[in-house]
């Protein structure tokens, strides 16, 4: 008996779709393509679903890309929507999610700030916000970073007057704090305005940000020469510097366009097979800055097809505005427009959202300096990834291995033993991966200033969990600060694992310390050191102190975080909100100590019980009662 000849895989592929046709239904919805460890290969979404997925049984009609798609397709799955609108929703959320080899995948996992103005306190506070929404107040945004919401909340407080501290600093003030001698707080909290005042001021900032800024701007001016004309004098110069603040802060041209309210600009540019999209966001008529995204595609995507994946996966978490201009028109347009509007609704917004791309005007202006910022941006990306590539194959050619990909670099900090933390930093074709970078927290016992033993825990924890899971990412290149004993110390822990296949050089400071006097230190070769100006070794040092920097900056975290802990950690029951009143009612854990059982009652929040249970924590011997 002769052994069947196996079918090319493109037919077991095929197969498997004709197979999975015969029973797919002709609605909207989601496919999608598993490889043989279960893993989504590919995500679609389809007005009829078994006319679109008949599609891919053809196999002489199909890219390269999607023959090996294909190729590699064990099972199918479905998802029926109603729509086709709600199809595309659904599969912007399993591509984000899933991140399918296949798919155009945007690679955004960070969260974006908002700012909040409270409504749960009798004088609102204007503050930063990141995460879920869960305190009353309104929320304006999303800003495209940190410092942006942090100059809006600095223009919010110049203008309008508003506190930013944290509600338990407001109820602890006795005299006002340094933003009310700066002018830029009203010190509500020690009664320097009144409820009714406060919240006309607070009336005023959900206005502007609402986008009414010169409603605002005419009803101070009323108020100033109202001031003037009853002599009051110097609220009439405050007034004015309101005035003035507020007039800085609209400062109008294509970089914050007068004539747009609330709006998302949204570029994309193309070079050698790669994009970048450059985001600006606008609310309330401000600009509230721009982020670039480097989307993950195959080389053959065109660019508006990219755009199309792009605004689906951008606007899963987040809502759309009313008005989304683009550089390019996109081939479903209407089909996203509709699917935006759908968000819209989900997030307690009904406008209709529409998608335009401006030929003329500020609109077209504000575009256009939005794709100027993806080109050059893209532009910048490239040519440090092929300065970044040139050095790489040097890095492989000095230590005889294949041009790296991943690079892990390994040190630690602590001070005599105490707060011992160590990093692992990761460097790669686009410069250092920080999503990769990692933080151990030493747990020992180790001997104080041991650190070989702090390296050789490091290491043993990294790959002892890496050699468990399949889908970990392994260093061509492990690179540890120190010399022969540091070498020696990691050596020891991958041969105790039974890891043979990956490099590792230890790189140890030269004499006095001396930065470009480095020595090398790799198994079976004597210690060398680079040439002085050799760009290997700058590169290899930025590696370096990059590390360093990473185990200081967590080590100085590490070390914030114990002194604030105290006695009163240890204590069942108490909380952060209970620690937190107690040590503002007695000063310090050393009050909270002293205190009798009747002083304890009397703290806010402090039942009988609680403070039974806190008067017990520290007088052991004594029973409740007796006379406490």
């Amino acid at each position: 008996m002769t052994d069947q000849p196996t079918d090319p895989p493109p037919k077991r592929g095929v197969a498997v779709i004709e197979t999975a046709l015969e029973t797919m239904p002709q609605s909207p919805g989601v496919y999608r393509m598993l490889g043989a460890a279960g893993e989504a290969l590919y995500v679609g979404k389809a007005r009829v679903l078994s006319k679109r997925v008949q599609s891919y049984t053809q196999i002489g009609r199909l890219s390269e890309r999607l023959r090996r798609m294909v190729s590699e397709t064990v099972t199918m799955e479905i998802v029926t929507t109603h729509t086709e609108a709600e199809a595309l929703l659904l599969e912007a959320n399993f591509i984000k999610r899933m991140k399918p080899r296949y798919n155009i995948v945007l690679r955004d996992d960070k969260s974006y700030p908002w700012l909040l103005l409270t409504e749960d306190h009798p004088f609102p506070q204007i503050t930063k916000h990141r995460g879920a929404r869960g305190r009353k107040g309104s929320y304006y945004g999303p800003f495209a970073s940190a410092w942006a919401v942090n100059n809006t909340v600095t223009a919010m407080q110049r203008v309008f007057l508003l506190r930013s501290c944290a509600d338990t600093v407001f109820a602890n003030r006795t005299r006002p704090c340094l933003l009310h001698q700066i002018r830029r707080c009203s010190a509500p909290c020690v009664g320097r305005i009144s409820t009714e005042d406060y919240a006309g001021l607070a009336d005023q900032a959900r206005a502007f940000l609402a986008g009414k800024a010169s409603s605002v701007q005419r009803d101070l001016a009323t108020e100033m020469e109202a001031a003037a004309e009853t002599l009051e004098f110097e609220r009439a110069a405050a007034i004015r510097d309101r005035i003035r603040a507020l007039t800085t802060v609209q400062g109008s041209d294509v970089i914050n366009p007068a004539s747009m309210n609330d709006a998302d600009v949204i570029a994309g540019w193309q070079i050698a097979g790669q994009s970048c999209v450059q985001v600006f966001f606008f609310r309330g008529g401000r600009n509230n800055g721009n982020r670039a995204f480097y989307p993950s595609h195959g080389r053959h995507e065109d660019l508006p097809e990219v755009l199309a994946a792009f605004i689906a996966q951008f606007y899963d978490d987040k809502p759309p505005p009313p008005l989304v201009l683009l550089n390019r028109e996109l081939e479903e347009q209407g089909l996203i427009e509709e699917a935006l509007s759908l968000k819209a609704q989900t997030f307690g917004n009904g406008k209709r959202v529409e998608i335009a791309v401006p030929q003329r005007g500020e609109k077209a202006a504000v575009v256009a300096h939005a794709e100027l910022n993806a080109r050059e941006a893209l532009e910048r990306k490239l040519a440090e990834t092929a300065g970044q590539a040139k050095l790489l194959e040097a890095v492989g050619a000095l230590f005889a291995i294949p041009t790296p990909s991943r690079i892990e670099v390994y040190d630690n900090s602590h001070i005599m033993g105490a707060n011992a933390y160590g990093v692992m930093i990761v460097a790669g074709p686009e410069g250092f991966t920080k999503a990769a970078y990692r933080k151990f927290s030493i747990k020992g016992p180790i001997t104080p200033g041991d650190d070989f033993a702090m390296m050789r825990e490091m290491l043993t924890r990294r790959f002892a969990r890496a050699l468990k899971d399949a889908e970990a990412e392994w260093p061509d290149l492990l690179l540890v600060d120190g010399g022969a004993g540091q070498l020696s110390a990691v050596r020891g822990v991958l041969d105790a694992l039974g890891i043979d296949d990956v490099k590792l050089v230890a790189i140890a400071k030269g004499p006095d310390r001396d930065a470009g006097r480095e020595w090398f230190h790799i198994d079976g070769r004597e210690p060398f050191q680079l040439p002085p100006r050799d760009p290997v070794l700058y590169f290899l040092q930025r590696l370096r102190d990059e590390a360093h920097r990473f185990a200081i900056t967590t080590h100085r975290a590490g070390r914030s975080k114990s002194l604030v802990q105290s006695e009163l950690d240890d204590i069942p029951g108490i909380g952060p909100a209970r620690k937190r009143a107690l040590l503002n009612h007695f000063g310090s854990a050393r009050g909270v100590k002293a205190a009798g059982l009747h002083d304890l009652e009397a703290a806010p929040g402090v039942s009988r019980e609680i403070a039974s249970r806190i008067y017990g924590f520290f007088h052991p011997g004594v029973r409740v009662g007796d006379g406490a």
